[in-house]
């Protein structure tokens, strides 16, 4: 193989063909390799090396660099992403007869921190989905048929952290009687018994009343029924709903959704001693490390607690 750096461009060329003719990659995720490789040919350049002719050291060795700069892991996890592939082709047509990429191991992304809301912002949108006042006229029986729906499906979702295709998919028989548990339907047909708080099991028998009104002779098997083809609210209508519920409690609307109000559930559940095991649980997570992630929030939330509030903290700002 030449050693003279910068004498392999037509190996580039070759391999960004080779992905818009064969995997009709786009123009950017072309443009994206080519700057990626022309980078790592540059790295090669300083060991006198060629493009390829690369050995399984130089590529952990470009890796460490990249750390070092600075590079996010999802940038450097892409850069390798490059590097194997165009390895992968240069193997494949028989340009080299090993892979020096083969045994690396990509670098370890950081798993981003779910988002939440605090105790208060939640409690801003519970009263602000009961402001509504009851009337009598038609137009005032179905406002507040709506405000008894959005404070039921509130208070369910907060004290049950149901995902949201759980909850608006719920059936009317999950709160018939006087159970204080939600028997829920989750992922991969598994099933799980869920406590209701007080405040969701009143909002519930404050709603049924009115949804019989609203439904009249109509027959629905759904708890919150829709005239819509599910039958059922849909989660796309209930996101709607969280939103300009959010921009009524003050809250910006983008922070607010049902993922964000599960996460809720579960943080703010740690955060006041709750066992992680009855969380997984009533989360419905298979696995136990799908939980963990919470207790990461609220190392954060310590973390800026300590950094806001300690007299130390402090004392160094102010210097």
């Amino acid at each position: 193989m030449s050693k003279e750096p910068g004498s392999h461009r037509h190996l580039i060329d070759a391999f960004l063909e080779m992905l818009s003719a064969e995997r009709g990659a786009a123009r950017n995720t072309l443009d994206a390799y080519e700057r990626d490789l022309k980078d790592f040919e540059g790295f090669l350049s300083t060991r006198s090396k060629a493009l390829d002719g690369a050995i399984t050291r130089d590529v952990r060795d470009y890796l460490e660099q990249l750390t070092a700069q600075g590079l996010s892991a999802s940038t450097a996890a892409r850069r390798l992403s490059a590097l194997r592939q165009f390895h992968g082709f240069l193997f494949a047509e028989g340009i080299r007869k090993d892979d020096p990429c083969g045994s690396i191991e990509g670098p370890r992304r950081a798993r981003p921190l779910p988002k939440t809301l605090t105790v208060e912002e939640v409690d801003a949108l519970l009263a602000a989905a009961r402001r509504a006042e009851d009337g009598r006229t038609q137009e005032e029986v179905v406002l507040a048929y709506k405000r008894a729906r959005l404070v039921c499906l509130m208070e369910v979702l907060y004290a049950t952290g149901l995902r949201v295709s759980e909850l608006v998919g719920l059936p009317l028989t999950a709160v018939r009687g006087e159970e204080r548990f939600l028997a829920v339907s989750g992922k991969g047909g598994r099933e799980r018994l869920v406590p209701l708080s007080e405040t969701a099991r009143e909002a519930i028998d404050a709603y049924l009343p009115l949804r019989k009104v609203r439904l009249g002779d109509h027959v629905s098997p759904w708890l919150f029924p829709s005239r819509g083809r599910q039958g059922h609210l849909t989660r796309h209508r209930f996101a709607q709903l969280l939103k300009d519920l959010a921009i009524a409690a003050g809250l910006d609307p983008t922070r607010v959704s049902p993922h964000t109000l599960r996460h809720a559930f579960a943080s703010h559940l740690l955060a006041n001693g709750a066992d992680l095991r009855a969380v997984q649980q009533m989360l419905g997570h298979a696995d136990i490390s799908t939980t963990q992630i919470y207790t990461h929030v609220l190392d954060e939330r310590l973390k800026d607690l300590v950094q806001t509030h300690h007299p130390l903290a402090r004392k160094g700002k102010a210097s």
